[in-house]
């Protein structure tokens, strides 16, 4: 089987190898292969499934664009654990993507590059892990799967096909979601084309990274009209510094109260920029506490946070590289883009019917078209999600913001954890409200492969 010129051996019929599936072959599923690659000792089948039937970045970097830039700095995106170079020094023997760069950029390290570049390295790694491991047999299936069931012996998945196999364990890793019902209110998630000389008029939902990035991609492809911004808070993304902010933040313990920890992040980075560095820097420091003081904090405060701050800490916590930043600037100045704080409510014919900030009636507000960038939150409710939580295969998180897991992403029931099962990457984002960016993605993949491999090792010696 050929995917993207990959030859893949195919999986035999009496093979006694571990064999284990990861659904979804975005980010998170591409990265958990590469981890089970390099830290599975013993030989194994491994089944990728994804009803899309081609291999992408998912929808963190899905793009049609070799121009649209990843959040991230390249210092940040190695997908090899231990290695933090391993990207830049890829991107060093890239000639033509090292011709292009800026000899005055102080390092490979601090740059921003395309998404699409980001994704093809994603993928080199991914053959060149599977090259080196001729005892393993990798098979990618384009079956949705919307069932999955305990055995005695590992689970059997079920596809919408009707079709069943069996498998010792089991990689959750959708990410946002795969399949599912579609967008309540009417609302498209991304145009289908680029709108028709008789659109005038665009809006724009959300205004986090997927809405500046459409945003983007508008005006690269020529649209001339108006674009509205359209959010509930009205913030927008944060720009990241030119130069290197490397983490600070205090040593000191952490206050208990909701209200006390935000008192002590504003004083954290007022003193960061007094002693010369930058609030980004606290901001990345206080990355490094999170997930520790996200679990301190009690059910209705983390409700609170959702609430009132969630908006603002996205802000501050996913910036834009500074030049799309200034670019962004310079589209709000110009008048022809607007931020329009309102929450919508549906999609009517000529618009959408909204309700303003600050006001209780409904208004329509005319638009040729509505693309939907809000911000992603776990799909919960597609096919295989509503049956693992109504069998307590799983269970969400206690704010229902995603699926409850551990640091190394195996499933958490009522009694513990599910053996053998795995939630990978942002389907944990209410158990750990870190788990989706990269860094955070590569470190719990390799988490997860090791306890695979310690769990199945007393097994291997004993056959």
């Amino acid at each position: 089987m050929t995917v993207h010129g990959l030859s893949l051996p195919l999986e035999k019929g009496c093979d006694s190898r571990l064999k284990l599936a990861v659904i979804g072959r975005g980010f998170s599923g591409m990265m958990m292969a590469i981890a089970l690659l390099r830290t599975l000792s013993q030989p194994f089948q491994l089944c990728l499934f994804d009803p899309k039937p081609t291999v992408s970045g998912g929808q963190a970097l899905a793009t049609k664009r070799s121009t649209e830039i990843l959040n991230s700095r390249a210092r940040d995106l190695s997908v090899s654990i231990g290695d933090p170079k391993d990207f830049t020094r890829w991107l060093q023997a890239n000639a033509a993507f090292r011709d292009a760069v800026s000899a005055a950029i102080p390092g490979f390290g601090q740059i921003f590059v395309p998404k699409s570049t980001f994704s093809d390295y994603v993928y080199q790694r991914f053959s060149e892990a599977l090259a080196q491991r001729t005892d393993v047999a990798v098979r990618m299936s384009n079956d949705d799967v919307t069932g999955l069931e305990r055995l005695e012996s590992g689970f059997l998945l079920r596809s919408e096909e009707g079709g069943t196999e069996h498998f010792d364990e089991v990689i959750l890793a959708t990410g946002y979601g795969i399949s599912g019902p579609s967008n309540p209110g009417g609302f498209e998630n991304r145009l289908p084309a680029l709108p028709s000389e008789s659109c005038q008029h665009i809006v724009v939902m959300g205004s986090g990274l997927r809405a500046v990035d459409q945003v983007m991609q508008l005006r690269d492809g020529g649209f001339a009209g108006r674009i509205t911004l359209l959010s509930r808070r009205g913030f927008l993304p944060q720009p990241h510094t030119r130069l290197p902010a490397d983490a600070t933040f205090p040593t000191q313990p952490m206050p208990s109260s909701l209200r006390e920890i935000l008192r002590y992040v504003r004083q954290a980075c007022a003193e960061a920029e007094e002693n010369g560095w930058s609030w980004q820097a606290a901001m990345n420091g206080l990355r490094k506490r999170a997930r520790a003081l996200w679990s301190s904090l009690p059910p209705s405060e983390k409700r609170q946070f959702n609430r009132h701050l969630r908006a603002i800490y996205d802000a501050h916590r996913n910036r834009l590289p500074a030049d799309v930043h200034a670019r962004l600037e310079r589209e709000l100045s110009g008048g022809n883009t607007q931020l329009l704080k309102a929450t919508a409510i549906m999609r009517v014919p000529g618009g959408l019917q909204l309700r303003r900030a600050g006001t209780s009636a409904p208004e329509v507000f005319a638009a040729d078209e509505v693309i939907d960038c809000r911000c992603l939150a776990p799909n919960l409710d597609s096919p295989l999600m509503k049956r693992l939580l109504a069998s307590g295969l799983a269970v969400p998180d206690e704010l229902a913001l995603g699926l409850s897991v551990n640091p190394a992403g195996e499933l958490l029931d009522d009694h513990g954890r599910v053996q053998g099962l795995f939630a990978i990457g942002p389907l944990g984002l209410g158990s750990l409200p870190d788990i989706d960016l990269v860094p955070e993605i590569v470190n719990q993949t390799y988490a997860a492969a090791e306890r695979l491999e310690h769990r199945t090792r007393p097994q291997r010696r004993a056959g």
